[in-house]
C-alpha cells in the first residue's frame, strides 16, 4: 500500500484534514439500499460521480463532508435545499456552496442541475457495510469484484481524454521512458515496462531508490517518467518524480485525484477517480484502474506506430507464446 505523508516541501499539499479520503463505493445491482433508475452500475451517474471523486482531493474539512454526502447519496443532494444538505452534512449553508465551487461548479444550483443530467436511467446503491474479521470469504470476493467494477466505471468518467492523448504523443516521441511506483503501484509500473517494451519503446524501472534518484537527475527534455501512486502522496515516489521534473524530463502521473502533490507536480495527470475498497483492501480497485490506463496507453501507442510494433514483434519472435 502506498505510504501516505502529510506534506512534502516544496510541493503543494492538501489543504486540511479532508485530504480527499472521501470513499465512493457504487454497488452493482441487488445490493445495499437501492435508489433505482434502471441501470446496472456503469451509466452516466456512476461515471459522473467518478469525476467528482477525482476532484475531491485537497478539500477543507467542511467541504469534504458535503462531498462525502454527495458521493454516498447524490439523489438526496440533487433534490434538497442548501439548508437541508447543510443540516445532514453537519456544516453551514455557505460550506455547501463552497464545496460545490471547490469541485468545479459555479454554485449549488449548477451542482443540482448536473446531478439531474447525470441521473438518466442510472441505478445507484449506497455503500455496503465495511467487511469485518468474521466476514465470509464469499463476501470478501463479492466486495472485491464489485469494487473493481465500480473503479473501472468511475474511470470512464474521470479520465481526461485530452491528457491521455497528450501522454500517448509524449511517450511516442520519447528517447526513453522510466517507470516509478512503490508498494502496490510497483506492480503497475512493472506491467507498464513490459507493455511498452513489447511495443519497441525504451522503457525500464529502477527499483532501488538511490539508483533511481541518480538516474532521474541524468534525464533530459526528451525523456519521460511515468509515476504511479494511488494517493499521490507516496514519499519515495514524490522524491523521484521531483528529481525527474527538476532535470527537465516530462512527468506523467497516474493517480486517483487532482490537487495532490504528484498530480500538481506532473506535466500530464492521468486521474482515475474511482472507488477504493474498505480499509482491509484499500488499493485494489485503484490498481485495476491504473492497469487499464496502461492498457489504453499501450493500445493507442501501437495504433499510432504500427512499424515500431512490427519491429517489436520481430524482437520477440523466438520467445514462447505467452498470449
Amino acid at each position: 500500500m502506498d505510504v501516505v505523508i502529510p506534506s512534502l516541501s516544496p510541493l503543494r499539499t492538501s489543504r486540511s484534514a479532508g485530504e480527499g479520503h472521501v470513499t465512493l463505493l457504487l454497488m452493482t445491482r441487488g445490493r445495499g439500499n437501492a435508489v433505482s433508475h434502471g441501470d446496472d452500475g456503469d451509466g452516466p451517474l456512476t461515471r459522473w460521480l467518478g469525476t467528482i471523486q477525482a476532484r475531491s482531493g485537497g478539500l477543507a474539512a467542511s467541504e469534504a463532508k458535503v462531498v462525502q454526502l454527495l458521493l454516498s447519496d447524490p439523489l438526496f443532494v440533487g433534490t434538497s435545499t442548501t439548508a437541508q444538505v447543510a443540516a445532514r452534512a453537519g456544516v453551514s449553508a455557505p460550506s455547501v456552496v463552497r464545496a460545490a465551487r471547490a469541485i468545479g461548479f459555479n454554485g449549488f444550483t449548477e451542482l443540482k442541475l448536473e446531478i439531474a443530467r447525470a441521473r438518466g436511467t442510472t441505478e445507484f446503491f449506497a455503500p455496503s457495510e465495511v467487511l469485518t474479521e468474521n466476514a465470509p470469504t464469499a463476501a470478501v470476493l463479492e466486495t472485491s469484484v464489485r469494487t473493481g467494477i465500480d473503479a473501472l466505471a468511475a474511470l470512464g468518467g474521470a479520465l481526461d481524454l485530452a491528457a491521455l492523448d497528450e501522454a500517448v504523443s509524449t511517450v511516442q516521441s520519447a528517447d526513453q521512458v522510466l517507470l516509478v511506483g512503490a508498494g502496490t503501484s510497483a506492480s503497475v509500473a512493472a506491467d507498464a515496462v513490459f507493455r511498452l517494451r513489447a511495443l519497441g519503446a525504451r522503457a525500464s524501472a529502477i527499483p532501488d531508490h538511490e539508483s533511481a534518484m541518480i538516474a532521474m537527475r541524468l534525464l533530459g527534455p526528451r525523456d519521460v517518467v511515468i509515476a504511479v501512486s494511488s494517493t499521490g502522496r507516496t514519499s519515495s515516489t514524490l522524491g523521484v518524480a521531483d528529481a525527474a521534473s527538476s532535470a527537465g524530463a516530462t512527468l506523467i502521473a497516474i493517480t486517483n485525484q487532482y490537487d495532490t502533490p504528484l498530480a500538481v507536480l506532473a506535466d500530464i495527470a492521468l486521474v482515475v477517480g474511482g472507488a477504493p475498497l474498505p480499509t482491509q483492501m484499500a488499493a485494489a480497485g485503484s490498481r485495476l484502474a491504473h492497469l487499464v490506463v496502461i492498457d489504453a496507453l499501450a493500445a493507442a501507442l501501437a495504433l499510432r506506430d504500427p512499424e515500431r510494433s512490427r519491429r517489436a514483434e520481430q524482437a520477440g519472435i523466438d520467445l514462447p507464446d505467452i498470449s
